[in-house]
């Protein structure tokens, strides 16, 4: 995601048995809880929404204590989540500061969140966030209030799942008015279902949370959406909390660079040096410790569904899923200011938090994103993007062999890419 220039299928099977009743913390929890749990533990941002007096939406699983946050006010965005309950590790990353300040601001609110929905594309000819004539500079870019301060209403919540949506009108770069669709449902899973995306076994030592976001954009307009006009893609972003030894690991489709491509576009804030990006020839490894700014992108001819995170410290391994098309598409471009072509965007991305020129941070914390392809609608029509998250902890071992299994990665080689 440009942060500023200062940072900034497959359907689930019921599983009640597993799945503890869905709560709203904002609604049934009115006081904090007792206990003395400090920042990074799951159950110390639950107290602190419900101090702060936000309204909450908690999926638990009772027997495994595996649970998710989300915020309908923050438009349905998962805040964080955990494996462990209360006492367990919290992985989302939230900006108690701003939230607890209760100051709105006119152009961008960053209160963080393990997954959110934003819209693509930032920037160029069809942008959301910049007017029509208005040079596309910090001082213009404004995030849309529908995906930043207004709340997505919820349509239906049961134990395990809860679904929003949103309608709402956008006037792009072009001055082309959007009338926009957003429908959004996140899911708790449980450990069959689990397995099943992934498609092996997870131990029963491992501890693990895993959710998925389906999320779908509709052209509630009479005209198409099209590359004259204007076209829009889903956009989610996932916050994560840095670690001193933390490494996104990214793979790529192999192959020559004059038929797909360079591997990956790692200048969004300048070139991204050699000590903290090391690409091979089908992944690469990112540094995501929290004290460098900088950005990488893969493009849909490299890209790949799967990618994930390690965090030595923690021994906690992160794995990201996104759906993707059958069939080559078209990705927006969100690069600000006049394009070569709108549509010629990355796929997934990887950010990694860290000061800006005069010393300030809005984190630290890092993000790995994924978008849906260029959504050129017809009138009515619709496109739809899901996303997975699994945050899996235990014995290195053990996460070693889902590493191998998913990816042909030793945990090893992650650990000892940077040398720590």
């Amino acid at each position: 995601m440009n942060f500023l220039k200062i940072r900034f299928g497959f359907d689930v099977l019921l599983c009640a048995i597993l799945v503890a009743a869905c709560t709203s913390t904002g609604n049934k929890n009115t006081e904090p809880m007792k206990n003395t749990l400090s920042k990074g533990f799951y159950g110390f941002d639950v107290d602190f929404f419900v101090k702060n007096k936000i309204s909450t939406i908690e999926l638990k699983d009772s027997l495994t204590g595996a649970a998710v946050l989300l915020v309908p006010a923050y438009q349905g965005r998962v805040m964080t989540s955990t494996a462990d309950g209360n006492e367990g590790n919290s992985f989302g990353w939230i900006n108690y500061k701003f939230i607890e300040a209760g100051k709105q601001s006119a152009q961008f609110n960053p209160f963080g969140g393990e997954e959110r929905l934003w819209l693509g594309p930032e920037g160029g000819p069809f942008s959301i966030y910049f007017e029509k004539g208005k040079e596309q500079t910090f001082a213009n870019w404004v995030v849309p209030k529908a995906i930043d301060t207004e709340g997505f209403d919820i349509v239906e919540q049961n134990s395990k799942s809860v679904i929003f949506k949103k309608d709402f009108e956008l006037i792009n770069a072009s001055g082309t008015t959007m009338q926009i669709g957003i429908q959004r449902k996140v899911s708790l899973l449980s450990r069959d279902e689990a397995e099943k995306a992934l498609n092996l076994k997870l131990g029963d030592s491992l501890s693990f949370v895993a959710y998925e976001s389906q999320n779908t954009l509709i052209n509630r307009g009479t005209s198409d959406w099209n590359n004259k006009t204007g076209v829009l893609s889903i956009w989610m972003l996932a916050m994560f909390n840095p670690s001193e030894q933390g490494v996104v690991f990214i793979p790529f489709k192999r192959g020559d660079e004059a038929q797909l491509g360079k591997k990956v576009s790692d200048d969004y804030f300048g070139k991204v040096p050699s000590e903290r990006l090391i690409v091979k020839d089908d992944v690469l490894f990112f540094k995501t410790d929290g004290k460098f700014r900088s950005k990488i992108g893969i493009s849909p001819q490299r890209a790949l569904p799967s990618c994930g995170s390690y965090d030595p410290q923690k021994k906690v391994l992160t794995l990201l899923w996104y759906s993707s098309p059958e069939k080559p598409s078209s990705y927006v471009n969100s690069k600000w200011g006049k394009q070569d072509d709108a549509l010629k965007g990355d796929v997934v991305n990887s950010y990694n938090d860290g000061p800006v020129d005069d010393g300030s941070i809005m984190g630290p914390f890092y993000e790995i994103e994924s978008s849906s392809p260029a959504a050129m609608l017809a009138a009515g029509a619709q496109i739809s993007h899901t996303q997975r998250i699994f945050h899996i902890s235990g014995e290195e071992s053990q996460l070693n062999e889902i590493c191998l299994q998913l990816f042909n990665i030793q945990i090893s080689t992650i650990k000892q890419v940077f040398n720590f």
